[in-house]
């Protein structure tokens, strides 16, 4: 039985690389923290209530306000989508505006998009967020260091897309680019839960 586990362990070890600009999986245990776990191949990833970890300690420099800290705690009782990206990653520049037009269509819903820009330089991300108008903030972290919120989440998976519930636990992960008509229903039908009680 050990071996058949830790053959099992090794194939899904291999099938953690997954398409975009670079590759790694994800997924986490029921309940507690969020934990990322290789997802065995899969690039799309949803998690029931029950299922979800939250997300804790996520904050960094902002990439437009040199100097200014923005916390994942700045967006209490909102749902957060996390975009990781770079401006020299083709998938992150098709899909910049498809994320804007999330954002413009769930803001009213208490939706906030949160990109997390990494492997860049200041003035490239700066110049692509610009050139895009692009409204929602992004935090501006080179080494990918603000990614040890997501315990053993792969700082080499550019792009993906995180969406948290207003608990800000994970209720689903993208490894992959994406489209309006893939990103929007998912993330209006986490803002449509019903608002946990204190």
């Amino acid at each position: 039985m050990k071996k058949l586990l830790t053959r099992i362990g090794m194939a899904v070890a291999v099938l953690a690389l997954v398409g975009g600009c670079a590759g790694a999986g994800g997924s986490e245990p029921p309940g507690g923290e969020f934990t990322f776990v290789s997802p065995g191949g899969q690039t799309r990833l949803f998690y029931e209530p029950e299922e979800r970890g939250k997300v804790t300690g996520l904050s960094g420099e902002s990439l437009l306000q040199e100097g200014k800290q923005i916390s994942l705690n700045d967006f209490k009782g909102e749902v957060v989508v996390l975009n990781i990206w770079g401006s020299w990653c083709g998938p992150c520049r098709a899909e910049a505006d498809d994320l804007q037009a999330v954002q413009d269509k769930t803001a009213d819903q208490g939706v906030q998009l949160l990109g997390i820009n990494v492997r860049d330089s200041r003035s490239a991300a700066a110049d692509f967020h610009r050139d895009r108008g692009l409204t929602y903030p992004s935090l501006f972290d080179p080494s990918g260091r603000s990614l040890l919120a997501l315990k053993q989440f792969p700082r080499s998976t550019v792009p993906a897309t995180i969406v948290l519930d207003r608990q800000h636990r994970v209720a689903a992960i993208f490894l992959t680019e994406l489209l309006e008509s893939e990103l929007l229903p998912e993330v209006q039908k986490v803002a449509a839960e019903p608002t946990p009680t204190a």
